[in-house]
């Protein structure tokens, strides 16, 4: 599926991932590819990214870390999410 994260100041990820998890209002959940379709509103805490073959601007690296099992993590405040058709669009703060 395709994931972009879009803040006020940048797109800061926009690439093909093979899994998202996200701080959803009632817990953390994880999307895969073929996922029904999600709008949901976030809280603060981690996006977890897995993801073989991504590119972040430089700029933009410092935003994120690895966590132990290998996935790209970004810290948000808040944030909106919408996946539909293997797209997701995260709009965080």
């Amino acid at each position: 599926m395709f994931l972009e994260i879009v803040t006020p100041e940048a797109i800061l990820f926009s690439s093909e991932v093979d899994s998202i998890s996200v701080p959803g209002i009632n817990g953390e959940f994880q999307m895969l590819n073929n996922h029904a379709p999600v709008v949901s509103v976030l809280k603060a805490g981690e996006v977890k990214i897995q993801a073989s073959n991504y590119t972040i601007k430089e700029k933009y690296q410092n935003k994120f870390s690895k966590t132990t099992d290998g996935k790209l993590s970004l810290t948000i405040n808040s944030g909106t999410l919408e996946l539909n058709d293997n797209k997701a669009i995260i709009l965080a703060d």
